[in-house]
């Protein structure tokens, strides 16, 4: 068989595949359904194929969210979580606000920092922290 027609029944094969019954492309298809088994990829570990009661699938990665996409996934589905979840996400919001906290802390001790470290160099540095705590007095 010549390479051309190697390649041409490669993509043949995965344009059916990509079309293939029942395969689930897009959450808005599996809403609602119920899963009959989730059966692992050996290639991949952590990537599964979910086969859903009326035979759809859908096949999917490794389920290891980033932070960022669990805090706007909570975020989200707070609403339908919550009640069942109440404890959980009380200490999730505990943990927020002490994240947000120890960032502002930081931010704090950063700016101090680089106020201390320019001291020197730049001698006018305190005249015009001075200037602006008097304006800030001032202001109120």
């Amino acid at each position: 068989m010549p390479v051309e027609e190697k390649w041409k029944a490669n993509l043949e094969k995965v344009a059916f595949m990509k079309r293939f019954p029942g395969l689930a492309t897009a959450w808005e298809e599996v809403r609602g359904k119920t899963i009959e088994a989730v059966l692992p990829l050996p290639s991949k570990p952590g990537a599964a194929v979910v086969v859903f009661s009326d035979k759809s699938f859908a096949v999917v990665p490794p389920i290891a969210p980033e932070p960022w996409q669990l805090t706007e996934g909570l975020g989200a589905a707070r609403r339908l979580l919550e009640p069942a979840h109440e404890e959980a996400f009380t200490e999730y919001d505990r943990l927020v606000r002490q994240d947000k906290e120890a960032l502002r802390h930081a931010r704090l001790e950063k700016i101090l920092g680089a106020i201390q470290n320019n001291l020197e160099p730049i001698p006018e540095l305190k005249d015009r922290l001075r200037q602006l705590v008097d304006e800030w007095k001032s202001d109120k």
